[in-house]
């Protein structure tokens, strides 16, 4: 089961988030369940792409960048693993804007173990902005693209425009 909290509420039940996770505006929770593990007894290089998928979902959620009009594809996505992780363990997985393009945004994941205390992965992605039918790209509205700064400054992080 996993959950999702706001960087505010992370910071207002574990009074501040560990070191690797200031500057990310959104914190998502990941319980690693046994059946994320693979026959090397950690979890499967796969299980991190489902992870950060949940977690980009959440960040867009908090934004309220869902519409019936537009959409978002992955064009892009990528994993650097840095130590293994085992059952039992939650990640906290803080998700945030690199760069903000025209019709793309470049999204960065750190996944943080509270069973090690650590930094156990990195992740980026690239998401293109699409129309409805997905079939032309679409610029970031002005108030869709305020929102996305703002939410990033008020976690101590400023994007690449």
């Amino acid at each position: 089961m996993s959950q999702s909290v706001s960087s505010s509420e992370f910071l207002s039940e574990h009074v501040k988030p560990p070191e690797a996770l200031v500057g990310f505006g959104s914190i998502y929770v990941q319980n690693v369940v046994w059946n994320d593990m693979d026959a090397f007894n950690h979890v499967n290089n796969v299980v991190y792409y489902r992870y950060a998928e949940s977690a980009r979902i959440n960040y867009l959620n908090e934004l309220g960048a869902f519409s019936n009009e537009v959409t978002t594809v992955l064009a892009q996505s990528s994993c650097t693993y840095l130590k293994p992780v085992v059952f039992p363990d939650t990640l906290l997985i803080g998700v945030r804007t690199k760069k903000l393009g025209n019709t793309s945004i470049i999204m960065e994941y750190a996944y943080f173990s509270t069973a090690q205390q650590a930094l156990v992965a990195t992740g980026e992605s690239v998401l293109v902005r699409l129309n409805k039918e997905a079939t032309k790209k679409l610029p970031w509205s002005t108030t869709e693209r305020s929102n996305i700064l703002a939410f990033e400054k008020a976690a101590g992080h400023s994007p690449q425009i």
